[in-house]
């Protein structure tokens, strides 16, 4: 059995009367990759910023490479490199140069900085513009940077906060691509992102995180399997036909139907797929609904997310009412206004 690289044990954090994080547990065994999945919102980062130093706990406790982060903070950022959800570059510097300054901040001779900079801006396919100053650098060129930052060190772990946000299609295979290489170098990654196929592509296991709790973990497809078998999904042209769309999957479908009414979807479980798909689609037909989209599919994550916090991963959940205080200012400004 693998030695976990990173462990989390009931760890609470609150921002004054926010809990944004509600006794998360998790693991991470050494030389795989976890994938954090959420929405904004839902606790990533303050994970990512309790795991990396840089906040500590109201309760519970977090290892990383057998250091305690509250305990033993020094010897965790050594073990350590973090790209964040910002390519963290001094625009003003070139490639070579941030990549120099990291590595003499880390202890590097000259010699061995110059040398580590080199060696990774030819793994991550910057050699030509080393010299170039980074402010003159494309989004995706930032993060290449940014990620070869995290990596001056050759840390035990890699913590990568949404690693792709902001980037187009071709940034993000190409940082999945240069994620997939850190693994197959054995490192051990924690990557956080609210990209549902980011965490299927990646992730050796998921943990989906939603309100600051960790409500399900597992493989993709043993999150997957939760959901069942074959969907039936629809797409309605008309959100007054939501509700019809949903009685009829509820009629044809294992269980309950799961219901985007944002996007107008309904989807449900269905065995003997075809048949399901036919009858449907035959009352659909007789009341005159407008389909946009309709089909048979394998779950996918996104169908896990939805059935487990009603909502989809790239949503931001509803908040919670207010209370006290600035809820009596909310009121009177109401009245002022009406």
């Amino acid at each position: 059995m693998s030695v976990a690289a990173v462990r989390v044990e009931g760890l609470t954090k609150a921002f004054g009367a926010t809990r944004a994080l509600d006794g998360v547990d998790l693991e991470i065994p050494t030389g795989t990759v976890l994938g954090l999945l959420g929405p904004n919102g839902a606790g990533k980062t303050t994970t990512v910023r309790i795991l990396t130093t840089l906040l500590r706990p109201d309760a519970g406790r977090a290892t990383v490479a057998g250091f305690d982060v509250v305990e033993e903070p020094q010897q965790v950022r050594r073990a350590i490199g973090l790209s964040g959800q910002y390519a963290a570059v001094d625009e003003n510097l070139t490639g070579a140069e941030n990549l120099y300054l990291v590595g003499r901040l880390y202890g590097l001779s000259r010699s061995a900085a110059r040398a580590r900079a080199a060696e990774l801006l030819a793994r991550f396919k910057l050699t030509e513009a080393a010299e170039r100053p980074s402010k003159t650098y494309s989004g995706g060129m930032r993060r290449r940077l940014d990620l070869a930052g995290a990596l001056v060190s050759a840390p035990q772990v890699v913590v990568l906060d949404e690693p792709t946000t902001g980037l187009d299609p071709r940034g993000r295979l190409d940082t999945w691509a240069m994620i997939s290489e850190l693994v197959s170098d054995g490192a051990t990654v924690l990557l956080t992102t609210q990209y549902l196929e980011e965490a299927d592509q990646l992730a050796d296991r998921i943990v989906v995180i939603d309100r600051g709790r960790a409500i399900a973990a597992g493989t993709a497809d043993e999150l997957k399997s939760q959901v069942g078998g074959e969907r039936l999904h629809v797409v309605v042209g008309r959100p007054e036909q939501v509700r019809f769309a949903a009685q009829v999957l509820a009629d044809v479908g294992t269980a309950e139907p799961l219901v985007d009414e944002h996007v107008r979807k309904v989807s449900v479980p269905v065995s003997g797929g075809t048949k399901a798909l036919v009858e449907a689609l035959r009352r659909f037909d007789g009341e005159g609904v407008e389909l946009l989209d309709v089909g048979l599919q394998r779950p996918t994550l996104d169908d896990v997310f939805l059935q487990l916090t009603g909502h989809l991963a790239e949503e931001e959940p509803a908040a919670p009412p207010q209370r006290g205080r600035r809820r009596r200012r909310d009121k009177k400004n109401e009245g002022a206004s009406a």
